[in-house]
C-alpha cells in the first residue's frame, strides 16, 4: 500500500474520534447559539422593536386600554417601566371637571372650558 493510500486513510478514519461523546455536543451548542440569534432578530424585526436599540429617548405603551398596560420609557441609557395600580381606588374619578371636549364631523376636537 502506498504512503498516499496510509495517510488518506488515516484522514478519513481517526482512532477515538467516534468514541468522543461531547463531539456532537458542540456542534449541537453552535446550533442553538445560531438559532436563538436568529430568533432574537425576528422577534426584533416582527414587533418592531428597533428603537429600543436606536433611539436616544422614547415612550412607548404596551397594550394601551387594558388591565395589562405598560408605559416603557427611554431617556439616554435609562429605561424605566411603568405599571398603573389596577385598584378600585384607581377606577373612581380623583380630580374635577373643568370643561368638556367635543369632537366635530371634520375630526377637530374642540375644548370647552367650564366657566
Amino acid at each position: 500500500m502506498s504512503a498516499r493510500r496510509r495517510r488518506r486513510r488515516r484522514l478519513i478514519a481517526r482512532p477515538g474520534e467516534e468514541d468522543d461523546p461531547l463531539a456532537s455536543l458542540t456542534n449541537l451548542f453552535d446550533v442553538a447559539m445560531v438559532f436563538a440569534v436568529a430568533l432574537m432578530a425576528a422577534l426584533v424585526g416582527r414587533f418592531d422593536m428597533s428603537d429600543l436599540l436606536v433611539a436616544e429617548n422614547f415612550t412607548w405603551v404596551k397594550n394601551p386600554g387594558t388591565p395589562q398596560m405598560e408605559i416603557v420609557t427611554k431617556r439616554g441609557e435609562t429605561v424605566t417601566q411603568y405599571k398603573p395600580q389596577a385598584s378600585s381606588e384607581a377606577s373612581g374619578p380623583r380630580g374635577k371637571r373643568v370643561g368638556a371636549a367635543y369632537q366635530l364631523e371634520s375630526g377637530e376636537i374642540v375644548y370647552v372650558p367650564d366657566e
